[in-house]
């Protein structure tokens, strides 16, 4: 859930402020519907895809459980990579309608090929012999099939998330409207209920769907839900306005690190002299800080005449910078060491496939003819952040106000500090249900048979889930508050980003732990920690060095907001140091 909920209020940052054209002809409240209803469609069918995949890999493409986790990391990590790229080309190349809809014909070709594996007997491995008790490998051109449809959703993902929110914000900012504020929020509460709702019914409607009925039916309805997204999207063409692309704020980012790394060789002006520093017209900004003194060189006038253009404007961009985007990229760098501690929490929340196998071996029944399916279980994250949310800040906060007799809330830095802990804590009980689960299963009689059920409630996986949705709460959302707060305010589409970048980050070297932990401790012809018989394998240990990287992480993120000092506005902090 923190790749869905930290994309949408990216989308609120990134939206365009340019002024509406006069005619309100198009755009308006008759878009809302097909725009929402666009992603909303997006949200089920893809996010019902994740949960079960893995048990999908290992029994229909008879893969071990740590290739399969790894195969689903790099899966996760491009999908939270690429709105990253989407961004950038829907601000600079395509516009949002085109990215969108592009976006939304690129994941329905992924799941149109995805269903076409459950469809096609020929698109993967035959079923295993039970007389010999071996499976065939998949194949390179079965391989290639499964990849490629993975490789088509993470793009469509990439087009329709970052732009969504941002496009229908801009069918409804009308500045001469009075109410305009208003319906801007009305619209935003609506967008995130509905990608709230979206996401819990992917994890249980679509969830539930692949286990009663199989993955035929089970991929088959997702790849029809996409296609009424890209139809209700296309539908409303005629009624959407259609801003052009505009420069991209990351453009700026690559053409000061180029243009400082071609003037490394000049020399800094004298103290004072500001004149030699380029800056845009009317602004307070005039010479850049001392901090990261090197990136200065990129908004040095070296030759007014060919430099600067008539109207005030670097000539080449790619030769001169402003003032502006010198000290912007220098925010963002200042920030980085606190957004790398938010790292290894994503990595602890991006843990799916090992709880799927453990609910899957547990009794999951409710009620004797009723059981929550294995891969829906993450909607307790889900439900724990939504409801901490709601309680924090319609009962905390004005309690505490009303004994303190002023307006109180939790610093932000104070909040990431505490999410990261409860991430520790989530792993260490990790730990300990899963050794109690693997204890059951062994005085059983399971140890080699991993599908067996042991009599041991599924619901004991339930607090691990909701303290990570209490981290999530705490440190995701605090983080994007913090990127919001300290960035100046034409960087807040890279709020966004960054959080989206941290996830793929994390997925990656979610995959890169997997791995090391699955070649050391399976050396010798041991079992792996990791093993595709979770009953022989050790992953409570695993979740034990989760654990243990948490706590180091925890001490590093108190390094990291000492070292950061007092939170406040970085655009205030460049105008008081220039005047």
């Amino acid at each position: 859930m923190e790749d869905t909920k930290m994309e949408d209020s990216s989308n609120q940052r990134e939206m365009s402020h340019e002024e509406m054209p006069e005619t309100h002809s198009k755009g308006g409240l008759i878009t809302m519907p097909f725009i929402i209803a666009n992603e909303s469609f997006e949200k089920v069918a893809s996010y019902g895809l994740v949960p079960n995949m893995i048990l999908y890999l290992i029994k229909d493409y008879h893969m071990g459980v740590a290739k399969g986790t790894n195969i689903l990391f790099f899966w996760q990590a491009a999908t939270n990579f690429t709105p990253i790229l989407g961004a950038f080309v829907a601000d600079s190349y395509l516009g949002r309608f085109l990215t969108i809809g592009l976006g939304s014909i690129f994941s329905l070709l992924g799941m149109i090929l995805l269903w076409l594996t459950a469809m096609v007997p020929q698109s993967k491995p035959p079923p295993c012999d039970l007389m010999t008790q071996t499976c065939s490998s998949p194949t390179s051109a079965q391989m290639t099939l499964l990849f490629f449809s993975f490789v088509l959703i993470s793009l469509g993902a990439g087009g329709v998330r970052p732009c969504s929110l941002a496009f229908g914000a801009d069918q409804l900012d009308r500045r001469d409207n009075p109410k305009n504020v208003r319906v801007l929020e009305s619209f935003f509460g609506w967008y995130y209920a509905s990608a709230a709702i979206s996401v819990l019914i992917a994890l249980t409607g679509i969830v539930y769907i692949q286990d009663q009925f199989g993955y035929r039916v089970g991929f088959g309805v997702p790849a029809i839900l996409m296609l009424l997204s890209a139809l209700v999207f296309f539908l409303a063409s005629p009624f959407y306005l259609k801003q052009q692309a505009s420069k991209s704020l990351l453009t700026g980012f690559v053409q000061v690190i180029i243009v400082a790394y071609k003037n490394r060789n000049l020399t800094f002006p004298l103290p004072n002299s500001t004149a030699s520093y380029h800056h845009k017209r009317d602004s307070n900004v005039v010479a850049p800080t001392d901090k990261l003194r090197f990136l200065n060189k990129a908004c040095i006038i070296k030759n007014p005449e060919q430099d600067i253009a008539l109207d005030g404007s670097a000539a080449n961009p790619w030769s001169l910078c402003t003032v502006e985007q010198v000290e912007e990229l220098k925010a963002l760098i200042k920030v980085l060491p606190l957004w790398s501690t938010g790292i290894i929490m994503s990595i602890n929340l991006s843990q799916n496939s090992f709880p799927v196998l453990q609910a899957s071996s547990m009794d999951r029944h409710l009620t004797k003819k009723f059981q929550i399916p294995a891969g829906s279980y993450g909607m307790f994250n889900i439900i724990s952040l939504a409801l901490w949310v709601i309680f924090y800040d319609r009962a905390i906060l004005p309690m505490a106000s009303k004994i303190k007799g002023k307006p109180v809330r939790i610093g932000v830095k104070l909040r990431m500090g505490i999410g990261l802990f409860l991430t520790c804590i989530a792993m260490v009980v990790s730990a300990i249900v899963e050794n109690a689960r693997r204890k059951e299963a062994i005085r059983s009689g399971f140890q080699n048979n991993p599908t067996a059920v042991v009599k041991m409630s599924a619901m004991w996986l339930v607090p691990q889930f909701c303290l990570n949705g209490f981290a999530e709460a705490f440190t995701a959302i605090g983080q994007t508050e913090f990127f919001y707060s300290e960035l100046p305010k034409s960087m807040s589409s890279i709020a966004a980003a960054l959080f989206g970048l941290g996830l793929a980050v994390a997925n990656v070297l979610a995959s890169v732990v997997v791995s090391i932990i699955d070649d050391i401790t399976s050396k010798g012809g041991k079992e792996s920690w990791v093993s595709s018989n979770i009953n022989k394998g050790r992953i409570d240990n695993y979740y034990w060095v989760l654990a243990i990287l948490s706590f180091i992480n925890l001490f590093y993120y108190f390094l990291c907001a000492w070292a950061y000092g007092p939170t406040g506005r970085q655009a205030t902090k460049v105008k008081s140091i220039a005047g």
